[in-house]
C-alpha cells in the first residue's frame, strides 16, 4: 500500500501533546494518549518523535510562542522614549489575563526541563529571548534580572491564586531597571 501524504500530522501530534499536557500535565503523556488525542496511528507518534522527551521539546518549543507574540505585539518596548518598567508589566499583565490554562501549560513546560535536561536547552531559548529583546534598551545583565524577576512574579501569581497587581509589577521592575516606576 503506498505511503499516504499527510503534511500536518507532524503538528497535528504536537498540538495534541500540548492538549494532553494541558489537561493531564506532563504525567498524563504517552505515545499512545497523544495518538488517541491526535487521531493517528500510535507508529506515526513515535515515527515523528522517538522519545517522549523529542514530543516534549516541540511542545515547549511551541508554547513559547506564545509569550514571544505577546512580546512582538509591543513595539514599545523597543521605544528608548517609552517607559520600559511600564510596558512591561503592561505585557505580563496581557500575558497573565488571556487563556489562564494555556499559561499554566507553558510554565509545566518550562519547569519540566528541571527533570528533563533534554527541555533545558529550549528552556534557556525563552529566556535568552526575552534577554535578547530587553537588551536593545538596557545592558544585557539587567536584562537577564528583569526575565528572572518576570519569572518570579509570574510563578507567584500562578502558584499562589492570587490576582496580578500591574502596579506592584511595574514598581519593581522599575526598582531593577534603576528607574522610578514612572519611567523618570
Amino acid at each position: 500500500m503506498p505511503r499516504r501524504h499527510d503534511p500536518g500530522r507532524r503538528q497535528r501530534i504536537i498540538d495534541a501533546a500540548i492538549r494532553v499536557v494541558g489537561r493531564g500535565g506532563i504525567a498524563a503523556l504517552s505515545h499512545r494518549t497523544v495518538a488517541a488525542e491526535a487521531d493517528v496511528p500510535l507508529g506515526s507518534t513515535t515515527y515523528h518523535f522517538a522519545t517522549l522527551d523529542e514530543l516534549l521539546v516541540a511542545a515547549l518549543r511551541q508554547a513559547n510562542e506564545g509569550f514571544a507574540e505577546v512580546m512582538a505585539a509591543h513595539p514599545a518596548l523597543a521605544d528608548p522614549a517609552a517607559d520600559l518598567a511600564g510596558e512591561l508589566a503592561r505585557v505580563l499583565g496581557e500575558w497573565l489575563a488571556g487563556d489562564r490554562t494555556g499559561v499554566e501549560l507553558e510554565y509545566e513546560l518550562y519547569l519540566a526541563a528541571l527533570r528533563r535536561p533534554a527541555l533545558r536547552p529550549v528552556a534557556a531559548e525563552w529566556a535568552d529571548g526575552v534577554a535578547e529583546v530587553l537588551a536593545r534598551r538596557v545592558d544585557p545583565v539587567t536584562a537577564r534580572a528583569v526575565v528572572a524577576l518576570m519569572d518570579g512574579i509570574c510563578l507567584q501569581v500562578l502558584l499562589t491564586g492570587t490576582a496580578y497587581d500591574e502596579g506592584y509589577a511595574r514598581e519593581v521592575l522599575g526598582r531593577v531597571l534603576g528607574r522610578t516606576a514612572t519611567g523618570g
